[in-house]
């Protein structure tokens, strides 16, 4: 892999939390420029704690992380847009829809004529345009996702980093999500890192399945998703996409004992 090709960079990262409890052990991974990266392992096993690490939101014990050559709270203030999905929606309930996607901006000072435009476009793309005077009390979950997902995209973001961000949804609407989230990302050209506990879920929207081990975490294996960026429902029910997927969940089950 190219260096230049490369936006995040862990080596020999390991954080460890008072008690102590050892949360990850020597991960060693990277993800290049425009590519979509899933990443399982079991409960606990440190995944959401590595998206907080390439966030800048905490620092490593040991090891380094680095995005775009930097450390990642460096790289987030002046040269990476990034933007986190959670599981939760966190939408504020006060706020409208548009409301709530502007936020960002909001704190970033965008312009307000910028601004509409931006939150306009962000809504479009999610499909939430006809409700961006609604409150998040009048929505379904799948929509609260979406408007979720708006509010991540209005800052243009290079780097968009989702933390089982339908989990809580029923399949069918997962699936739904997984589909939309896929042509936005064909479409836009993101770097994507998606934490997700289900294996379908995983094969189907990445290019690449990191699986982890159970704690303290490390990967045990990346596993190459040969099929095309473009994907429909029909690609869940082909012998290939239940091989793979019975690939990823061997590794899982390996990377637990």
């Amino acid at each position: 892999m190219d260096r230049s090709d490369v936006l995040v960079a862990a080596h020999s990262l390991s954080l460890v939390f008072s008690g102590p409890v050892r949360a990850l052990d020597s991960l060693t991974l990277s993800v290049s420029r425009g590519e979509f990266v899933a990443v399982v392992g079991p409960s606990g096993c440190g995944k959401s704690t590595f998206l907080r690490l390439v966030a800048g939101l905490i620092a490593p014990t040991s090891g380094t992380i680095l995005v775009a050559d930097e450390p990642p709270d460096e790289a987030r203030r002046s040269a990476v847009r990034m933007s986190f999905v959670f599981q939760e929606a966190t939408l504020l309930p006060w706020r409208s829809v548009a409301d709530n996607v502007r936020l960002p901006l909001e704190i970033a000072r965008t312009p307000r004529e910028r601004g509409r435009e931006l939150v306009r476009h962000g809504l479009n793309r999610v499909g939430l345009a006809e409700f961006a005077d609604r409150y998040p009390r009048q929505l379904s979950g799948g929509m609260r996702m979406r408007a979720s997902l708006a509010r991540a995209l209005v800052t243009e973001p290079q780097l968009l980093l989702m933390d089982e961000p339908f989990a809580a949804l029923d399949d069918m609407t997962r699936q739904r999500l997984n589909e939309e989230l896929l042509a936005l990302w064909a479409e836009q050209g993101w770097t994507v890192i998606f934490v997700t506990h289900n294996i379908a879920e995983a094969v189907f929207l990445s290019q690449r399945v990191l699986v982890m081990s159970a704690r303290p975490g490390r990967i045990v294996a990346d596993v190459p998703v040969p099929f095309g960026r473009q994907r429909n429902s029909d690609l869940r029910t082909s012998v290939e996409f239940a091989q793979l997927a019975g690939e990823v969940s061997g590794q899982l089950r390996r990377g637990m004992s």
